[in-house]
């Protein structure tokens, strides 16, 4: 599995500040309807379910919020890159500021766990999130993640 299977260049985005972590909600719930035609209250209550179990807010600046979804056929992902890092209740306690959601078909098991642990595993690249926290171009943003995300696998 690469990013790019899972990750269009309209997927990501990079927004000045979220006020809150439902506002983030909101703002995932957004892009997964306009570009994935998900529907915006169940994308936005799926995430709030999820994190009602445990934050998704991994450490050093990194959350990977995720969900599973009725009406899906394949896993589909969101990044975000704030420039006001917002409190996650990270298990760090670090604010976060880069965001990989994923929303998964109820039934991915495996395809959910894969895109998650790659997701994870390519977040975890301290100097990959050092280009990322450094542009501010979704696109090159975009191509950050699916190269580095190349060179990770291999």
């Amino acid at each position: 599995m690469q990013l790019s299977e899972i990750l269009s260049p309209g997927a990501v985005k990079v927004l000045p500040k979220a006020s809150s972590k439902k506002r983030l909600f909101c703002d995932l719930s957004e892009v997964v309807k306009e570009l994935y035609g998900l529907d915006y209250d169940a994308a936005f209550n799926a995430l709030q379910e999820r994190e009602a179990l445990g934050t998704t807010g991994v450490g050093d600046g990194v959350a990977l919020p995720h969900s599973r979804m009725a009406d899906l056929d394949q896993v589909h992902g969101v990044f975000i890159r704030l420039e006001a890092p917002l409190d996650f209740d990270a298990t760090d306690r670090k604010p976060v500021d880069l965001v990989f959601a994923l929303f998964a078909p109820e039934g991915a098991g495996v395809a959910h766990l894969k895109a998650l642990a790659l997701v994870s595993r390519t977040l975890r690249d301290s100097a990959l999130c050092a280009k990322l926290r450094a542009n501010g171009d979704p696109a090159i943003l975009y191509t950050i993640l699916t190269e580095a995300q190349s060179s990770v696998a291999a």
